[in-house]
């Protein structure tokens, strides 16, 4: 499994990802950097978002983490994985199976790294900055524990 730092940060990816499709119809990132003070997503995209959709995502991300949805994982043979899902980022080519993280009935896909249990431990997800450049939509963001705002 790959530790990414944070498997907070790390989920809260997945739900990012699952709202970027459902809000604009567009893949998930093609790129992500997953650290566990600050981490980004990019997307192929037209356009940077604007200030309203923002807080959109914002607010639909938390309300998945709110609902404390389980955190699971199964496995798949990889042919049946590969006509499902688009497995061209996970490392070390085709194996025998695939792994696939669920988020509740809110996303399941390919996946390596760690994750929480469920989304409710997650904290509060805030996107810091957005740009765009060349086809290249960049989404900045950070999760804050309820503990500490500060994080």
């Amino acid at each position: 499994m790959k530790n990414y730092g944070s498997p907070q940060m790390h989920t809260a990816e997945h739900i990012l990802n699952q709202t970027m499709v459902r809000m604009f119809d567009c893949g998930r990132s093609f790129s992500s950097h997953i650290e566990k003070k600050k981490s980004k997503c990019d997307y192929h995209f037209h356009r940077d978002l604007t200030e309203d959709e923002k807080i959109e995502i914002e607010k639909r991300v938390n309300e998945i983490i709110k609902k404390d949805l389980p955190v699971s994982e199964g496995f798949l043979p990889f042919e049946k994985a590969s006509h499902i899902y688009n497995l061209k980022r996970l490392p070390g080519g085709k194996k025998d199976t695939v792994r696939i993280v669920k988020i509740g009935d809110y996303d399941s896909c390919p996946c390596i790294g760690e994750h929480v249990p469920s989304t409710g431990t997650i904290g509060t997800f805030k996107i810091t900055t957005s740009s765009y450049n060349d086809g290249v939509l960049r989404v900045r963001f950070k999760v804050f524990s309820e503990h500490n705002k500060k994080d």
